[in-house]
């Protein structure tokens, strides 16, 4: 059949237009659901932004056995990187990390600098931190006794007087050798003192040995002729800067500038030990000399968290067991395995190519 030219034309627009009409219908529909699709994303990550949002204070500690937080604290390097988003900075120091770990548990600080096995004691105790950073691998602690000591052997110190600083790295440190010579807590009497006070105790003879850390224990070396009667650098567990865990889920980005810094004092130190000595001397109020000792017991080369740290701590988690420092059934790796957070601080590495 034919059709007439005009109608074979009007026929093949009659039936151009209903596709025309269902094309429009479903391209509305899609713009539709990309609006509500968007809307959604919106109102997902709308919470996300609002815990994002800088602090108006951040509060974390210096303390003596860190040298990068005294060089950052000198520096006002902090100061200078969170001004352009309004947040002040409030130093707290620490004199051990008992003290860290006693500021972080009850929220004075958001930030803290501690020893890996003291930190793991306190995860496993309940406080909510998780370490972010290594600011030093260091043989911070030994123990300690005076020159003219005629305790010669760990083994001598059975029925002593030892004075150190619960919950600290130099404490879990004497448990550790004590067990190395069979000896255990009930062998001893353990001074909670803190360490500058235990150093003092030890000069004035009210014990006869002392749990040391640097800079107080190089001071003893130096200024006192104290001896160190027994070392272990793997009994030293890393130096570890740690985060609460709200503040690290709140305020993600403070913490990486936070870490950025340290990252920059780590650098520094690196390339100006001799001002970095001098920091360290006048912050403590000890030596040169103290200080430079106290310096080269430091390696700065891992600031990466990662197996290193997690090998470590496994291994010396067994005494916290053994001395019924945790409670009975405590899942120490698993313990381990939660307190290091090795992503907070990738950020960081990565932008410096490491």
């Amino acid at each position: 059949m034919t059709f007439p030219r005009g109608t074979a034309n009007l026929s093949r627009s009659t039936f151009r237009a209903p596709r025309s009409r269902q094309a429009n219908r479903v391209q509305a529909g899609f713009a539709s659901l990309l609006v509500a699709a968007t809307t959604a994303l919106a109102a997902f990550f709308a919470p996300n932004v609002a815990r994002a949002a800088p602090p108006a204070e951040l509060k974390l500690d210096y303390a003596y056995y860190s040298p990068e937080s005294l060089v950052i604290k000198r520096n006002g390097w902090l100061e200078q990187a969170l001004a352009p988003q309004h947040t002040d900075v409030k130093w707290v120091l620490s004199l051990g990390s008992n003290r860290a770990l006693e500021y972080l548990n009850s929220g004075a600080i958001d930030i803290g600098s501690t020893a890996g096995l003291a930190a793991v004691l306190a995860k496993a105790n309940g406080n909510p931190i998780r370490s972010v950073y290594v600011f030093s691998r260091p043989e911070w602690t030994a123990l300690v006794v005076r020159k003219d000591s005629p305790i010669k052997t760990l083994a001598d110190l059975k029925g002593k007087k030892i004075a150190a600083t619960k919950g600290t790295d130099p404490f879990l440190f004497t448990l550790r050798a004590l067990h190395t010579a069979g000896l255990s807590r009930d062998d001893v009497e353990i001074v909670n003192l803190q360490h500058p006070d235990g150093r003092t105790a030890l000069a004035n003879s009210q014990v006869d040995a002392w749990a040391g850390l640097d800079p107080h224990m190089a001071a003893a070396q130096i200024d006192d002729g104290a001896k160190l009667l027994y070392r272990n650098v793997d009994f030293n567990t890393w130096g570890l800067l740690n985060a609460r865990e709200d503040f690290i889920r709140d305020h993600p980005e403070t913490l990486a500038q936070v870490l950025k810094v340290y990252e920059k004092a780590r650098v520094w130190i690196a390339a100006h030990p001799d001002e970095t000595a001098k920091i360290v001397a006048e912050e403590s109020k000890l030596s040169l000399p103290v200080a430079k000792l106290q310096l080269s017991r430091n390696d700065f080369s891992h600031p990466q968290l990662g197996a290193q740290q997690l090998v470590a701590l496994k291994a010396a988690a067994p005494i916290l067991v053994q001395e019924q420092l945790v409670k009975p059934g405590t899942d120490l790796n698993q313990v381990i395995d939660a307190l290091i957070d090795v992503k907070s601080a990738q950020p960081v590495f990565a932008a410096n190519g490491q």
